[in-house]
């Protein structure tokens, strides 16, 4: 079964009878101020990507990842989603709901029990917090931050966590995929540890969902079966290229940090001040929890706006417009949705 997500602006265009062209897709929180991808040189598109060019060391240095983590570059964190679960046998899988539900799907698929984890069972992960429910779990999926709801649980937790896994040889999986954001609660500085596999993309942040280019931070043996799993010439030479360009434009970075809290904050008021109750958010999204959210998802559709919806518990995340054409139309759109 193929899940629905974000995007798809031709299934979009076809619904509603709107042009893909004058659609706001807000629906997949991607930067729409991406990293301005160069010119790439043309020898790129003619010879097989080179694994020795450097981009794991570029990786590792942008994640402050340490020397004795492994570096596994990945066609997007999808690519390791859905290679991670064959890796290992049939065991109990804990999953955060909600939550990206990609993971869910992969280790379902590949024989995996899964445990829904509730944000109560964990309170946040706040210390003191009682945590036998992992007691109960082989593996544990973490969305940090989360997507939708935008929570993130410390670095410190997610090590106490991973430490009573790994008691038993069980294994802490973190999805970073929106964590470029919120850089001061990666993980990425204790990569290398046994059963710590941590994902990273530059889908979101650096606006570059096209490239499909990502990298996993593990330790040497589960970053050797997921070479071998993926087999050679996994990312292309042009996508080896953007990607550490990317990841070495610092300045280009901390200027879009900058811009995305300050969006980020401007899109939560407009949201807030049109009594749509912000359930969380990060510094690329904000989600509001409502109700009948698929028929208020509809009534923006309606106005070529595509935000994407949540049936449990009913939400709706909106990603950030990227021009301020774009945010005045936003802003009339949210205006006529809220009466």
């Amino acid at each position: 079964m193929m899940l629905e997500h974000g995007g798809r602006l031709n299934k979009a265009a076809e619904r509603w009878g709107i042009p893909r062209s004058e659609w706001l897709d807000l629906s997949t929180g991607i930067n729409p101020n991406g990293w301005p991808v160069p010119e790439i040189p043309a020898e790129l598109w003619q010879r097989l990507p080179e694994a020795d060019d450097g981009l794991e060391e570029v990786i590792r240095k942008w994640s402050g990842a340490p020397a004795e983590a492994a570096c596994v570059p990945v066609p997007g964190s999808q690519a390791a989603i859905m290679a991670l679960p064959k890796l290992r046998k049939p065991c109990r899988v804990g999953i955060p709901v909600p939550g990206y539900r990609e993971h869910g799907q992969s280790w379902r698929q590949a024989g995996h029990t899964i445990v829904p984890i509730a944000p109560e069972q964990t309170d946040g992960g706040a210390t003191g917090c009682d945590d036998r429910w992992l007691d109960r779990l082989d593996v544990l999926v973490w969305i940090n931050p989360n997507n939708p709801t935008g929570e993130i649980v410390p670095p410190s937790t997610l090590l106490r966590w991973h430490q009573q896994l790994q008691k038993r040889g069980g294994w802490l999986v973190v999805d970073e995929a929106f964590m470029d954001a919120t850089p001061a609660f990666s993980l990425a500085f204790r990569a290398g540890l046994p059963g710590l596999i941590i994902l990273r993309s530059l889908g979101k942040f650096f606006g570059l969902a096209g490239v499909r280019a990502g990298a996993v931070l593990a330790d040497p043996v589960v970053a050797g079966a997921l070479r071998s799993a993926l087999g050679p010439w996994v990312l292309g030479g042009p996508a080896r290229y953007v990607m550490a360009r990317a990841l070495e434009d610092h300045d280009w970075q901390q200027n879009a940090l900058h811009r995305l809290r300050g969006d980020s904050d401007k899109l939560r008021g407009l949201l807030q001040d049109s009594v749509f109750p912000v359930f969380g958010g990060s510094p690329l999204f904000q989600t509001v929890r409502v109700g009948q959210a698929s028929a208020l998802a509809e009534i923006f559709a309606r106005s070529g706006v595509l935000v994407r919806c949540f049936t449990q518990p009913e939400m709706l995340r909106f990603g950030l417009p990227g021009s301020s054409g774009e945010w005045k139309r936003l802003a009339e759109v949210i205006k006529a949705a809220a009466q």
